[in-house]
């Protein structure tokens, strides 16, 4: 369908392109580089023929690829978003090809002395014979979302070189500052005008998820009182210690490290503090509604608790809400999802359905009246020095994305 060097050539433009998102910047884009990639992206799809092609005064981009059926089809759409993760570099990517991969560990790094092996990272040897393309050991890669956006340009451009495939209206669409939670807080969805699209934006190829996480914020916020050591007795409070209690009160088995699948969890991130004042930065997610209201309640009953046994209000707690589990939008309309299942099918790849753990821009759009379940793009590793995706799963995903334009006008089903 499309040629594997065209594929490389096309993400190692975006990747070498730095993207990275800023949780501390009120602006939007968070990072002034962003415009660089979202005005490269307007140019491309201006020059290979999209119609109607925007940037607006936030970096979000869209455009249109015009029907090639006078059948009444679904007007659908693809979105990926162009940052890349705070939590570690995306500048000065040097990306490394690795041809008909051998299974072995590969070097990043000879400085470092650092690899991407198979021993750490199994899932590598899902991918032998196929070509890699990994980091330098350095910085991120940038897969996420990258991959998704190069995956959705090339389905375009090979839909525009054939219009003897029949399919309905698309629109694309690109996004800022997914990364900080923010992506789809300006997305304008009657402009977009789709009856439903997709997120490009999952990692392991068959991967298909109209599933998320409920998720909030919590920040903890702890009052001590400093005095000289030396004649503290009676009247130091160290809020360190009571950080200490607050931590030991939460469910210790109940974190990122000991869960999977649909198993919610408290993930405490950050720490600030001194004896006068502490902060402690928590992260709140579960699949199922209710358990997430609790997670929410408990930490609010345990900072009362804590209170009570001090005699003094010495904590508070502010909680938000930051994103919603799209299946509640979702499930009414599953003709989406089985379109996409189809899609995956048709590749010669087996579905994999499963809840993320985490979240996406299409959890927000869904909320927003944008149905918008999750495709792989191919990428694993995210966020990391140790970043890869495989040049076939991003092709896969390339025949995904022009799988579910014919079948949106081939197939009929049941809404």
């Amino acid at each position: 369908m499309v040629s594997k060097q065209e594929i490389i050539d096309r993400f190692i433009s975006y990747v070498t392109i730095d993207t990275e998102s800023d949780p501390e910047s009120p602006t939007t884009p968070s990072t002034e580089k962003q415009w660089v990639l979202a005005r490269k992206l307007t140019e491309e799809l201006k020059v290979m023929g999209m119609q109607d092609v925007t940037i607006d005064n936030n970096a979000y981009v869209m455009a249109t690829l015009p029907a090639t059926t006078s059948d009444l089809a679904p007007v659908i759409g693809f979105i990926s978003h162009f940052d890349t993760s705070p939590d570690f570099t995306g500048a000065n990517v040097v990306p490394q090809i690795i041809e008909n991969y051998d299974g072995e560990p590969i070097l990043l790094s000879k400085e470092q002395e650092l690899y991407l092996s198979p021993d750490e990272f199994e899932e590598l040897l899902l991918y032998k014979g196929q070509t890699l393309i990994t980091t330098d050991g350095t910085t991120l890669l940038g897969a996420d979302d990258k991959a998704g956006i190069t995956e959705i340009m090339t389905a375009m451009q090979y839909l525009i070189q054939h219009p003897e495939i029949k399919h309905g209206k698309i629109k694309v669409g690109f996004t800022p500052d997914e990364e900080i939670g923010r992506g789809a807080h300006k997305f304008d969805v009657k402009k977009f005008g789709a009856d439903w699209a997709y997120t490009m934006d999952g990692s392991q190829i068959g991967e298909l998820e109209y599933e998320n996480f409920n998720a909030a914020s919590a920040i903890v916020r702890i009052q001590g009182k400093i005095v000289h050591p030396g004649y503290a007795k009676g009247k130091m409070v160290n809020s360190l210690y009571i950080a200490q209690d607050f931590i030991a009160a939460l469910p210790r088995m109940e974190t990122p490290e000991h869960t999977t699948g649909r198993e919610g969890f408290f993930h405490l991130h950050d720490i600030k503090g001194d004896v006068d004042y502490t902060e402690l930065h928590y992260i709140i997610r579960d699949h199922d509604k209710s358990q997430f209201e609790a997670r929410k309640n408990k930490i609010a009953e345990i900072a009362k608790n804590l209170n009570e046994q001090y005699k003094a209000e010495r904590i508070t707690v502010e909680i938000q809400d930051q994103y919603f589990n799209m299946r509640e939008k979702i499930e009414s309309k599953m003709h989406i999802v089985t379109i996409a299942e189809k899609a995956i099918i048709k590749a010669g790849i087996e579905p994999i359905i499963k809840p993320i753990r985490g979240g996406t821009d299409g959890s927000q759009l869904s909320f927003m009246g944008l149905p918008c379940p999750n495709i792989f793009a191919g990428g694993h590793n995210f966020h990391g020095r140790y970043e890869f995706v495989p040049v076939e799963s991003m092709l896969k995903a390339v025949e995904v994305i022009v799988n579910i334009a014919q079948l949106t006008v081939s197939e009929k089903f049941d809404e």
